[in-house]
């Protein structure tokens, strides 16, 4: 039985398309393996989003490459973000590479392993904007959590974003094929389910023609006692009333919402794209903290962008103060080939941007301090990750930590807490970014 091995890079979406690929491979009879270098075919599923991100895909690439010299490695497949966007210049870059497939092929996984057997170099880029959307997968997230994947494709096209060219127009998927999904997945056990898309805020209006988020999440409550239902990627020029009534009245929704805002200087936004106005931000902030009480805003910036002065950076970190976003996350601006963004003048040098990043991150660090003293005391309800054996501590999320993006909960026990449990935690201590604390009650 031929050994397969994989590697997947960037977003969770990515990695729902990477769990895709793992299930149809094990149902064509193919072996799964966990060590790259106990693997003949290694498939690195690449993120092509900005410039780390393609050179992490590329290194990536090439470390496995040096299993064909040294193990047993007989041939490397190249699928996702980086394989749609550079699709013909793969083969003559990396030699190593011995298939391609663009987003729009990841179904054809099975045939391209088969090609590499036979010695055959292989490459698909079926149209994305008709690929299959969903699908059976082998879950690689712990068994308590998953991600969930409501729609492909993004139609924002901000200036400086590369999505809409790679991933193709946005597709919702319809409400009925997510609740299956969901009502799947709680049978394998997940409590968590975290909602996903390019642009969650926006589900529903290419298919039945207006913002239908706040009627999926219902029916998947209705369908499923799912737990905690948690959205990411929600745009704040798309949350609607309705979807605010649902964050505040929704127990198993949490109150929790990844508003990605990117600048807050109106003349940055209007250069980047982006729909919504600096007054549009602030007021969404102020009506989702005073409408939902309690919730956890997390956000992300963008900058160095091309002409930002030092007047735009100065009004992003005071807006950061003010908003005190309970989680927040920055990127240097990078020029994307194909973007208008890119061709855009006064590009800004690296160092400017590098400054301007650790200057808005401390800004943030201040912030959180802030706001960890304040959950001092406080009891949380918190989702059991494990146990760390070195560090003698269990550690888990609260309601307002995403996985993979957001801090933890590190807690004390008198007896071993099993991973996927609830339990109540009374905090005792903030660090940076991450919470102290100690067991009062299992749920």
């Amino acid at each position: 039985m031929t050994k397969i091995g994989f590697v997947s890079l960037g977003c969770a979406k990515n990695l729902v398309d990477t769990e895709v690929m793992l299930r149809l491979l094990y149902d064509a009879g193919y072996e799964i393996v966990p060590e790259d270098t106990e693997a003949e075919i290694i498939v690195v599923n690449t993120c092509g989003f900005i410039e780390s991100a393609k050179q992490e895909s590329i290194d990536n690439v090439l470390d496995v490459a040096w299993l064909k010299k040294h193990g047993k490695l007989r041939g490397i497949i190249a699928t996702g973000c980086l394989a749609e966007r550079y699709r013909d210049e793969i083969f003559r870059e990396m030699p190593e590479v011995d298939a391609v497939l663009g987003t729009g092929s990841y179904h054809e996984i099975v045939r391209a392993v088969e090609a590499v057997l036979r010695g055959e170099r292989f490459s698909s880029y079926l149209d994305k904007e008709a690929a299959p959307l969903g699908g059976e997968r082998c879950l690689t997230t712990p068994e308590h959590t998953a991600y969930l994947k409501i729609a492909e494709g993004c139609d924002n096209r901000c200036t400086y974003c590369a999505i809409p060219s790679i991933r193709g127009r946005m597709r919702s998927r319809k409400i009925e094929e997510i609740v299956a999904e969901a009502k799947e997945l709680e049978a394998l056990g997940v409590k968590e389910l975290n909602l996903i898309a390019q642009d969650t805020s926006r589900y529903g209006l290419d298919i039945y023609g207006e913002y239908s988020l706040a009627r999926l999440v219902r029916e998947i409550t209705r369908e499923t006692s799912i737990p905690w239902i948690r959205l990411l990627y929600s745009y704040p020029d798309k949350i609607t009333d309705e979807l605010i009534a649902e964050l505040r009245d929704n127990p198993r929704l949490l109150k929790y919402m990844d508003v990605p805002i990117q600048h807050i200087s109106d003349r940055i936004l209007t250069a980047m794209n982006r729909h919504g106005s600096s007054e549009l931000i602030r007021k969404t902030v102020e009506k989702l903290r005073r409408e939902v009480p309690g919730i956890t805003l997390r956000s992300t910036a963008i900058v160095g962008f091309p002409g930002e002065t030092d007047a735009d950076f100065e009004e992003l970190c005071a807006f950061i103060k003010e908003a005190k976003f309970e989680r927040f996350g920055a990127f240097t601006y990078s020029p994307e080939e194909g973007t208008p963004a890119a061709e855009l003048p006064d590009q800004l040098d690296e160092q400017t941007k590098q400054d301007r990043y650790d200057i808005l991150m401390q800004t943030q660090l201040s912030v959180a301090e802030e706001l960890g003293i304040r959950m001092v005391g406080k009891t949380l309800t918190v989702l059991s990750e494990g146990y760390d054996v070195v560090a003698e501590t269990h550690y888990g999320r609260g309601e307002g930590d995403a996985p993979d993006v957001d801090g933890r909960i590190y807690f004390s026990s008198k007896k071993r807490i099993p991973a996927g449990s609830f339990v109540r935690v009374r905090i005792t201590e903030a660090l940076d970014y991450d919470l102290v604390g100690e067991v009062t009650e299992e749920d």
